[in-house]
């Protein structure tokens, strides 16, 4: 029993010894780690940790009126293989030698820029030499693209065995490609810098977000990131763009700055009652001699207005009650010496106007019988007039959002920087001597069309995060009342009659469709201290006004730089698009169904649509929504033709590696085949193609350039 006794004892001891070394081994251990070796883990800690990883945020989106997305982010990589992990390595580098032949293959067959022989070469060497990060390819890929890579031999077996590495980079895209691409504006290729103009760059600090912070550690010979403060996404911007109005004035615009060889034009689109901005284009002419939108002129533009002011001075001495719109100015034969300096009418050489009314004087645009008014009521006191703009607030800056908006220049005689002499107030009163940008122009006609209330044009209507609206941006009244309910009848008045009387400088504005009511614009462009007719006379043409009359819901103004076809004249050119735009916008809030409509009798018989030659299951689709007949096919290109009322479809052959005939095709389609092909594409025009550079039947070679022009 003693015996036993004593065995468990002596375990017992042996057990607590080895307890009481092991303790002291970890107590030695802890102490020699704490205190004698201390900087060697501390700086082996710091070399498997780095901290302070910026975690970079989405940018957040702007997004049209109705929800339609106008610019977003997108990722793309930049792709690289890291030929130092071990894997590669082992077993004398089995699993790198065995996959290197088929990877080559594949590589070359996926970016088509080298040889498989180029590739494997290229990777051979990279693995002997231990690069860190090997690029793949030069150019950035889409996250469809990075997915297919990583079902290529070896890099489907992951990034820790393959060394696959995709680098993310976000790149800006619209949607809708160049419509409005200069209100909704661009960014920096350096992301950090954030927007470069439009509302881009005013919104930056809303969309820009904010950054997180991760940590990377080695653990197990693989380094993991934690995210330690995550990022705030970028907030939303919806604008107020509508982006079919936008469309219908930028084709409008389009049309017209080349049909009358203009240096650069200008079109925007405001709804009346709530200053929102619908449509504004801006298009200037190239060296190439095509157009595009390279600056936001209709904000920023610091130009005389020319006529479209006369209506400015006829209201102000309207509601002064110095005159009435039926009082009688003679202009004589069209020439009339105001100081030391002549003023003409358009219709001078014709013999002028001679006797007419004030509201003649405006359907007519002249010069003389609005100056000979203005001066004649304000002539003894000239401060007295420009007061009267000032209280009608038409020289306050409204705070545009875009950026480089500029504001309203409206000189006032006791201001001593600026000169006022005797023939200032009659030039003034026509629209010179004054700098007035186009968007401050239509805010004054939206005010004639909105009761009187002058209100600030804008651009966005709510910044939102998550679908959640974090500020909403309401209508902002500038003046209520900027003149009386009398004045505003007469102004009216006169309006149409610019439009729907035979002494109208803008009859041609005169639609079917819709009542429009405005004022034409013609000046001459000064040319600084050189004067107006140095290099010959160059003209602004401009048209401002509203629609439908009975009920306005939008102001419009156009505004021409430089026509080089035909005679200068804003109620033809300017008013030409002004019609196009009145018309369609009106047309696409029609509430009219083809029910309503009375059919044509010459195509009673004829019920099937025309369509484009393009892909057949979206026709297909088009059509049986329509319920009208289509002819069977298993291709999936055709084009079309109407046979016994049917809609009939021939196969197109679309290989691979040969261009096709595009003749008939939407641009959609167009593209769509011709990126397939790897081809950077050039479109002009819209509507079909009608031509293309690289003939049907041409191998197509990736990177190589077409232009597709449509009509």
């Amino acid at each position: 029993m003693t015996d036993k006794r004593k065995n468990i004892v002596l375990r017992f001891g042996i057990v607590y010894t080895i307890i009481c070394l092991s303790f002291v081994a970890v107590l030695y251990r802890i102490v020699k780690i704490q205190f004698v070796e201390r900087d060697k883990w501390m700086a082996l800690a710091a070399h498997a940790i780095k901290t302070d990883i910026v975690v970079k945020p989405n940018r957040g989106n702007i997004y049209a009126c109705d929800g339609r997305l106008m610019a977003s982010s997108i990722p793309t990589y930049y792709v690289y293989m890291d030929l130092r992990i071990p894997a590669l390595h082992e077993k004398n580098g089995k699993l790198f030698s065995e996959n290197i032949d088929s990877l080559a293959i594949y590589l070359s067959s996926f970016f088509r820029d080298k040889t498989a022989y180029e590739y494997k070469t290229n990777l051979i060497k990279a693995f002997d030499t231990g690069i860190g990060e090997f690029q793949l390819y030069p150019k950035r890929i889409s996250y469809a693209q990075l997915k297919q890579l990583k079902t290529l031999p070896l890099f489907r077996l992951g990034r820790y065995k393959s060394g696959l590495i995709a680098k993310e980079y976000f790149r800006r895209v619209r949607p809708f490609g160049s419509l409005a691409s200069r209100t909704i504006g661009d960014i920096y290729p350096d992301e950090a810098k954030g927007g470069k103009s439009g509302i881009e760059k005013s919104f930056n600090a809303n969309l820009l977000g904010t950054s997180g912070i991760s940590i990377r550690q080695k653990v197990a010979n693989t380094y993991m990131e934690t995210v330690q403060v995550e990022p705030i996404d970028g907030m939303d911007i919806t604008t107020t763009i509508d982006v079919d109005l936008q469309d219908i004035a930028e084709k409008a615009l389009i049309d017209g700055v080349r049909e009358f060889d203009a240096a650069e034009g200008c079109a925007i689109l405001m709804e009346v009652h709530s200053g929102e901005v619908k449509a504004i284009v801006n298009m200037q002419r190239n060296k190439d001699g095509s157009y595009s939108e390279n600056r936001n002129g209709a904000v920023s533009d610091m130009t005389e207005p020319g006529s479209t002011f006369k209506v400015v001075s006829l209201m102000a001495a309207l509601d002064d009650g110095r005159v009435k719109i039926t009082d009688t100015i003679n202009t004589y034969n069209g020439q009339y010496k105001f100081g030391n300096r002549t003023m003409n009418d358009h219709n001078a050489n014709h013999g002028g106007f001679h006797k007419i009314t004030l509201a003649q004087a405006i359907y007519g645009s002249s010069n003389i019988g609005v100056s000979r008014t203005i001066v004649k009521a304000y002539g003894r006191n000239p401060a007295e007039f420009v007061d009267k703009l000032y209280a009608m607030k038409l020289n306050e800056r409204m705070n545009i959002e875009l950026p480089g908006a500029a504001a309203p220049f409206i000189r006032h005689p006791h201001d001593k920087s600026h000169e006022w002499s005797n023939t200032t107030l009659p030039w003034m009163s026509v629209g010179y001597e004054t700098q007035i940008p186009p968007i401050y122009t239509l805010a004054f006609y939206n005010s004639i069309a909105n009761d009187g209330k002058l209100i600030r044009p804008f651009f966005v209507k709510s910044i939102s995060r998550n679908g959640q609206i974090i500020k909403e941006f309401k209508t902002e009244v500038i003046n209520p009342a900027i003149c009386k309910p009398s004045t505003l009848r007469d102004v009216r008045f006169t309006l149409l009659g610019v439009v729907e009387d035979k002494m109208g400088t803008g009859k041609n504005v005169r639609s079917k469709y819709v009542r429009i009511a405005g004022k034409s614009g013609t000046a001459q462009i000064s040319q600084g201290k050189e004067g107006y007719k140095v290099g010959g006379t160059k003209h602004q043409v401009a048209f401002c006004g509203y629609f439908p009359y009975e009920n306005p819901m939008y102001t419009c103004i156009v505004v021409m730089r430089e026509p080089s076809i035909g005679s200068a004249s804003g109620g033809h050119m300017s008013g030409s698009v002004f019609k196009n735009i009145a018309e369609r916008a009106m047309a696409l809030n029609s509430n009219r169904k083809p029910a309503h409509l009375q059919p044509d009798s010459t195509e009673i018989n004829n019920l099937s649509p025309e369509t484009k030659v393009g892909y057949y299951k979206a026709l297909q689709t088009v059509m049986a929504n329509l319920q009208l007949p289509l002819a069977s096919n298993s291709t999936d290109w055709v084009k079309t033709f109407i046979n016994e009322n049917k809609t009939q479809v021939q196969s197109i052959t679309v290989s691979k590696n040969v261009i096709p005939n595009l003749t008939g095709m939407g641009a959609k389609d167009a593209v769509f085949i011709l990126e397939n092909m790897g081809l950077n594409i050039q479109v002009f025009g819209r509507g079909k193609v009608i031509s293309q550079d690289l003939k049907p039947g041409t191998i197509a070679r990736k990177g190589n350039s077409v232009q597709i022009n449509l009509e």
